[in-house]
């Protein structure tokens, strides 16, 4: 029993790493869209800038991701998914709040069949988006297959901080908005079938009046996201 206990604490502290953590900071310089911070964010982790207008007014001003152990990139001007509405204009100053790893508890995952999906969502105790969610996006927007350009939409528009991709050997997880992968771990999957272009519900993905098919590999699909 004592082994038991022994083993399942590592279990959970192992997966405990595998998600990074939110980190609170705040802005200490900028130079042009370079920003520097009090505390650093791992490389490849977004954040967003909070700037406090007085009272309980506040708004997002910039999306930023840490690009080197010493500087962070501004990206983009917020979470706005709708590019044609408008967005704060104020310049990020220090002193601004910042969370990086916002919203990295909400978690879409991109897996080969239900098995691994299931296995995967078993295992964590995270906000999971169903992949069902993401296809459905996919075919309003009349698009097959999961791109860099298509999960930063998604990500916006549903509140997604993370994309877990089960690939051959690992698992990884990607942020969408600074398309890189923040965290990556061994995994080998007992895959018997693989659904394309990922595991959902839906029988395929419509991108046109007469719907269409992803007839590719998942595993190759999903070696673009690095």
């Amino acid at each position: 029993m004592r082994f038991f206990i022994i083993a399942v604490g590592l279990s959970i502290a192992l997966m405990a790493d595998f998600f990074p953590r939110t980190i609170n900071t705040t802005v200490s310089g900028v130079n042009g869209d370079t920003v520097t911070l009090k505390s650093k964010l791992p490389i490849g982790m977004s954040g967003i800038v909070i700037h406090g207008y007085g009272g309980d007014l506040k708004s997002i001003t910039a999306i930023i991701k840490q690009t080197s152990a010493n500087e962070a990139k501004i990206i983009g001007k917020g979470l706005v998914a709708h590019e044609n509405l408008p967005a704060p204009k104020t310049k990020i100053k220090a002193g601004d709040k910042v969370i990086g790893g916002y919203l990295y508890d909400n978690v879409l995952v991109l897996a080969p069949n239900a098995d691994v999906y299931n296995e995967i969502t078993s295992s964590y105790d995270k906000n999971w988006i169903h992949p069902d969610e993401f296809a459905l996006f996919l075919s309003t927007i009349k698009e097959p297959t999961p791109t860099k350009e298509n999960l930063k939409a998604f990500a916006k528009e549903y509140q997604a901080g993370l994309i877990l991709i089960v690939k051959k050997e690992s698992v990884v997880l990607y942020d969408p908005l600074s398309e890189k992968v923040v965290s990556k771990k061994a995994y080998n999957a007992k895959v018997t079938y693989e659904q394309a272009p990922f595991y959902m519900r839906l029988k395929k993905i419509r991108t046109g009046l007469f719907g269409s098919e992803y007839e590719g590999n998942y595993y190759k699909l999903m070696g673009n996201f690095q």
